[in-house]
């Protein structure tokens, strides 16, 4: 015995050993790495050569032969064999990253720039001196009022032009002494053309329905498209985005490029393949979300503006670009596509994301974070553990088929709303919802079986049926009588209590169409009295005095989730009914305690109901593996409980 106990004990030390030796490899093999590239470094200079080039001023300069001179020291003509790229292959900052800037930032309806000296005043927007680039201090703000010029408010383009150079460089383009290699200029939408969200018309079902429809084929005809609309945001986040260094061109991400100006003469270095660029102004729409934006027409005379002026970290400026350009190709294609694009999204989940950073709370934002990641576990978990319970149950005590039935039509009902509703919807929310039906359904099939049987004499040939998987005992036939029971007095509450909403929101409410009448009426009963649907399993418990029968895991984290979705409901976007429901949970969760509370399970027995845990199955394979129970032991294992029945008590693992 002591051999197998040394051996055993050696396995993990000489692991331990072979580890650490790996770690040793691979640590000597960096330190000679490094070593060669230094010694190489001293002998060869870095593997860097230098050649004489004459620059754009007449110039002889000494420039490292693979590397981007700086723009005042570029070639004044290429290398001897080099070919002129129209499209830079690598290029560089043409100014440091400090550098100081004036910017003048105006607005027009014209894409073409015109001299600065003969723009009205109003059109000038933005003008400040000596702006650090890299200073993360250095902020400027200015606020003023746009006079809406005519073709803007015929569905034309605001534009604005951004005039950015070095300290006393002339501005204007448009100018004779204008110098590219001191100054720049570029021009961006202020507006934007965006697709207006489908909005579904609503009527009062019992109107005059052939004059509405007259108005509707009068005053808007069908359009084989979406409506596209002229937006306008208030708020222009400008950005300087220093630190980017050299980087490809051609390999940059299109969001990225579109904001990268190059040198406007298309200078190159020796090799004619690099060039410059001027420091990146991103124009930042990423946190203007569309509920805050204004649509121009005609009746909009004027509009407010607010320009911030700031620097902003490369890496977040290459995290926002691709996310916001995307964002936006998504909301075209579903918008063109006619419904949701190929990735199961139409930009509006980015949009939703930003309005829950922006007006969430930040101390209520991390804990809806760390909430969210605790809501897909529990519920993952729960549907496991409910499944895990109907599969090991042998019998139906304390199963209310009747309730199975009813929430899977009530899941249903809640379904179909959610997707006529999905404008307000969030596919997070429709998942889980389909998933649940999934699992109400099999839960069906474990308790009973279903079958399709003819009907002779009916209208309808076949029908469903409900059969009983065995002859039920005598506890399982008072489980289904209390279930009759138990519903006969829902059903005298519930069906007065759907008839009187049913005419309450024909008469009072508008809706799209009957269809969309009848879910809204029974989703809406659902929501409001879906309680009663519940209760018929605490009214068997009740009757039983037992809560052993009850897949007790997927309860508690059913009802975990009940509260996280309470948090849910005020962050999260959802129809109306469907944020009110989830505090009904609340109640039965509270009963369904205290009935934990008074009918007390011991865990350490086989209960009344012949079970003793979720490893029971495990331990008889074990314990009695060959070893069959016959019918007679089965029934009385039903009948008594675990306390008059001592002797053959299975302890729980």
């Amino acid at each position: 015995m002591p051999e197998p106990v040394a051996a055993a004990g050696a396995e993990p030390a000489r692991q331990e050993e072979q580890g650490q030796s790996m770690l040793m490899k691979i640590f000597q093999g960096l330190a000679m790495w490094m070593a060669m590239q230094f010694v190489m470094k001293q002998f060869t200079g870095g593997g860097r050569k230098t050649t004489s080039v004459t620059n754009a001023d007449g110039q002889v300069v000494q420039v490292a032969t693979g590397a981007i001179p700086p723009y005042h020291e570029r070639p004044r003509q290429l290398n001897d064999g080099a070919v002129y790229s129209h499209i830079p292959q690598s290029i560089a900052p043409i100014w440091p990253d400090n550098s100081a800037v004036d910017i003048i930032v105006t607005v027009s309806p014209s894409f073409v720039a015109e001299p600065l000296d003969k723009l009205p005043k109003d059109t000038i927007v933005f003008q400040e001196k000596g702006f650090r680039i890299g200073n993360w201090s250095d902020t400027r703000v200015a606020e003023g009022t746009i006079n809406v010029p005519v073709p803007v408010q015929k569905n034309g383009t605001l534009w604005g032009h951004f005039y950015i150079g070095l300290p006393g460089a002339p501005l204007d383009p448009t100018r004779r002494n204008y110098d590219p290699g001191a100054a720049y200029h570029f021009v961006h939408p202020l507006t934007q053309y965006i697709p207006k969200k489908k909005e579904s018309k609503t009527r009062n079902l019992l109107s005059d329905n052939a004059e509405v429809e007259e108005v509707v084929v009068e005053d808007e005809p069908e359009q084989a498209g979406p409506i596209v609309a002229n937006y306008y945001h208030p708020n222009v986040s400008l950005s300087f985005i220093p630190g980017s260094g050299t980087f490809s061109f051609p390999q940059a991400h299109p969001a990225i490029r579109q904001y990268v100006r190059l040198e406007a003469t298309g200078a190159r270095d020796g090799t004619g393949q690099n060039g410059w660029y001027y420091p990146i102004l991103f124009v930042n729409t990423f946190w203007q979300l569309k509920s805050k934006m204004t649509i121009v027409n005609e009746t909009v005379t004027t509009l407010p503006i607010r320009i911030d002026l700031n620097n902003l970290a490369d890496w977040k400026f290459k995290l926002m670009a691709p996310i916001e350009t995307n964002s936006k190709e998504q909301a075209r294609q579903a918008a063109w596509g006619g419904g949701m694009s190929a990735g199961g999204g139409d930009g509006s989940e980015i949009e939703m994301v930003k309005e829950i950073f922006m007006d969430t709370n930040p101390i209520l934002l991390c804990v809806t974070i760390i909430v969210s990641i605790a809501h897909m576990i529990l519920e993952t978990l729960a549907f496991g553990s409910d499944i895990a319970h109907y599969r090991k149950k042998k019998d139906n005590v304390g199963i209310s088929v009747r309730s199975i039935l009813a929430n899977v039509f009530m899941q249903t009902v809640i379904f179909l709303y959610l997707i006529d509703q999905s404008q307000n919807t969030s596919w997070m929310i429709l998942g889980g919802q389909g998933v649940g039906i999934l699992i109400e359904l099999w839960k069906i099939t474990t308790v009973v079986n279903v079958r399709i049987r003819a009907s002779p004499n009916s209208l309808i040939p076949y029908h469903i049926s409900f059969e009983d998987k065995h002859k039920l005992s005598t506890t399982e036939q008072k489980t289904k009588e209390y279930d009759e029971i138990a519903f006969k007095y829902m059903y005298m509450a519930g069906v007065p209590l759907l008839l009187a909403y049913a005419v309450y929101s024909l008469v009072y409410e508008t809706h799209k169409s009957w269809y969309s009448y009848i879910i809204a009426t029974l989703v809406g009963s659902v929501y409001a009295y879906g309680f009663l649907m519940m209760l018929p399993s605490l009214y068997i418990n009740y009757r039983l005095k037992s809560v052993a029968h009850m897949p007790g895991k997927a309860m508690m984290y059913k009802f975990l989730n009940t509260f996280i979705d309470d948090l849910f409901a005020f962050t999260i976007k959802m129809p109306f009914l469907h944020r009110l429901a989830t505090l009904r949970d609340d109640v039965i969760f509270f009963i369904y305690i205290y009935q934990r509370w008074v009918y007390k399970v011991d865990y350490t027995r086989v209960n009344e109901f012949g079970q003793g845990g979720d490893d029971d199955d495990e331990e008889e394979k074990k314990e009695g593996e060959g070893v069959e129970e016959s019918k007679e032991e089965k029934e009385e294992a039903v009948k008594v409980t675990g306390a008059e029945k001592k002797g053959k008590a299975t302890k729980r693992k």
